[in-house]
């Protein structure tokens, strides 16, 4: 099919789309408001129905990570391989990795100064709380342990396992391969150009899904815990959720005006991974599509499957300013006991934090695991896991705003890296979710992308 009958049919379902189908954030949005009163109305009334339906969300997260892999994989070596410069691959390495330490530390501190603000921990019983007997048998990874862990000894077994890090690792190297041979690896070069517009191409059906998998999981959020949880711990969550609004409107927005990112349609962007990271707890269930939009943004491939992915383990903004509140909240507790923790042993456990934080990637619970590990640092007689299963009860709710930052720095990561690097398409970005990027995705030859921005 050529060029320009294909952009004659995108056209033609665009205009054609009856005005009663909303876009895929308004359906998100839908099965949110569903989901939750499936929850709400079974918890009160005395049915399981949020619990019924939890199945469904594990069979959209199940879709999503069949994804993730060769998503992953095709993209990298075509963004890299098809580039032929691969001194841009280290530059582009070190720049993020600057990036996202000097975001890290940033947000380290917002919290840090939140929670010693508002002090959410003073008067909170360190009695009770969630069983996290599974958390204790978890052990974070050591730095030593990340460096050895990156490098998959199976590049099967790291996608059977679904662990980002391995996958990049090997993609890399794999891009940097195919690049040195080539001509001879022409064919291959191609066939990966064509599995990452199926992955695209796959990736908008499983969307498809995705307001049933949210509302799915926002029922079983909501009969697991139900909505009088918000008064227990609730100056802690609250304390969470102005300390991630602070660090999105002040560092994000001010990194956004020094960038010259297209704020609006940046939003515009990135709101469906958001809300579906906000939705499901989980950054790996918006990876794809956060993926998809920031390359329809104007991110280059090979930048946009490179930061992201590696952000995974390295630029948990959310994660990280959860971590110090968290902390520091355990410690509050625990001062009729362990006494005042001042501010310079703070300092000291932030920057523990720091660095244990970088080994959360798949863990279960990662944060958890890693609060418990810093905990048991600083606090005595085993204050530090009463502290952790106080805090298990609410987890949940305070996990769905950080993951939601986290997939939010990352996207913005993948803008400043390629403005960065001199490569950002501001005519994309300002075509974003408009008639003319469907054009711009066809002269470009991505068919997937194009049908995508013919959905929205």
């Amino acid at each position: 099919m050529n060029l320009r009958t294909q952009n004659s049919k995108l056209e033609t379902a665009q205009r054609r789309r009856p005005w009663y189908v909303p876009s895929l954030t308004t359906q998100i949005l839908i099965g949110l408001v569903v989901g939750g009163l499936i929850g709400y109305l079974g918890r009160r009334w005395g049915h399981n129905w949020g619990n019924n339906v939890y199945f469904l969300r594990d069979i959209f997260l199940n879709l999503i990570k069949s994804i993730i892999a060769p998503l992953i994989f095709s993209t990298l070596v075509v963004g890299i391989a098809g580039g032929g410069d691969l001194k841009k691959v280290g530059r582009m390495g070190l720049k993020a990795l600057l990036y996202f330490e000097i975001v890290t530390t940033i947000a380290l501190f917002i919290g840090l100064g939140i929670v010693n603000l508002i002090k959410p921990g003073l008067g909170v019983a360190l009695v009770g709380g969630g069983d996290i007997s599974t958390l204790v048998k978890t052990q974070p990874q050591g730095f030593r342990d990340l460096l050895v862990h990156i490098f998959p000894a199976s590049v099967i077994d790291a996608m059977v396992r679904g662990d980002v890090l391995q996958i990049v690792a090997f993609s890399v190297l794999f891009a940097m391969a195919v690049s040195a041979i080539g001509e001879r690896a022409a064919p291959i070069l191609r066939g990966c150009d064509a599995l990452s517009q199926v992955m695209f191409k796959f990736t908008n059906y499983v969307m498809m899904f995705a307001p049933i998998g949210v509302g799915a999981a926002m029922a079983h959020t909501i009969a697991t815990n139900g909505l009088e949880v918000l008064w227990n711990l609730g100056k802690l969550i609250g304390s969470l959720y102005l300390a991630l609004v602070l660090l999105v409107v002040i560092v994000m927005g001010a990194v956004m005006i020094i960038t010259r990112v297209p704020i609006r349609q940046f939003l515009k962007a990135v709101r469906e991974p958001f809300t579906i990271a906000f939705a499901t707890t989980s950054s790996e269930s918006a990876l794809p599509k956060a993926m998809e939009n920031m390359e329809r943004f104007g991110v280059p491939r090979r930048i946009v499957g490179f930061v992201m992915p590696t952000g995974y383990s390295f630029n948990l903004d959310g994660t990280t300013l959860y971590l110090a509140m968290a902390s520091v909240f355990v410690a509050q507790a625990a001062e009729p006991v362990a006494g005042h923790m001042g501010f310079g042993r703070q300092i000291v456990m932030m920057l523990t934090l720091m660095i244990t934080s970088k080994g959360v990637a798949g863990v279960p619970r990662a944060a958890l695991v890693i609060l418990l590990a810093t905990l048991n640092s600083f606090l005595p007689g085993g204050l530090g896991p009463i502290g952790v299963a106080v805090i298990f009860g609410v987890d949940e709710l305070m996990d769905m705003g950080r993951t939601s930052v986290n997939v939010l720095g990352n996207c913005l990561a993948t803008v400043v890296v390629a403005r960065w690097e001199g490569e950002f398409d501001d005519q994309k970005a300002r075509a974003f979710g408009t008639p003319q990027e469907v054009k711009l995705e066809l002269a470009a030859g991505d068919v997937a992308l194009a049908e995508a921005a013919a959905a929205e």
